[in-house]
């Protein structure tokens, strides 16, 4: 029992790193956190970013329809230890106004623990809305979106995993 709550304190105090750092511009973290912008791109054409730290990346790969460009962010983090890797795709405007056909995120190099999926991130006084259990899959390495089940709006997706950090 006592190992459990370690591990959800690991995971609480990774996610609110990633958090943390996912307001500080790239040029300023950590080289334990890192947060960038790309662009999600519509057209019906598969899109991939990719973004990593030491051994770990986290790749997001899409294809939306609909609109234009919009501005994303993606936070990496390795926690102290190394034991923990996160990776957080969202849109820093709250929600998508994309239709995503499909999406998938991948941590090489972990073995996800957490991830959780929204249709809706927390912004101009909304809060996050995750999308419903059957509409993604969670991986022993990926997070991906269910066929048939998935309703097209995905605005963030947050992963993480547990490294492969061999202990002495």
């Amino acid at each position: 029992m006592a190992n459990n709550n370690f591990c959800v304190g690991n995971l609480a105090f990774l996610l609110v790193s990633v958090l943390i750092s996912a307001c500080v511009p790239a040029h300023a973290s950590s080289e334990r956190t890192k947060t960038v912008e790309f662009n999600v791109k519509p057209g019906g054409v598969v899109h991939s970013f990719t973004e990593g730290i030491e051994d770990h990346e986290c790749t997001f790969t899409y294809a939306s329809q609909g609109g234009t460009n919009e501005q994303w962010l993606m936070s990496v983090g390795i926690s102290e230890d190394d034991r923990l890797f996160s990776c957080s795709v969202w849109r820093p405007q709250g929600k998508s106004y994309l239709f995503f056909t499909q999406f998938k995120a991948e941590l090489t190099g972990t073995k996800i623990e957490y991830a959780n999926a929204y249709s809706q991130t927390a912004a101009a006084g909304h809060s996050d809305v995750p999308l419903k259990p059957e509409e993604f899959t969670v991986g022993e390495s990926t997070v991906t979106h269910n066929d048939g089940k998935f309703s097209a709006q995905l605005s963030k997706l947050t992963a993480i995993g547990r490294t492969r950090h061999d202990e002495l």
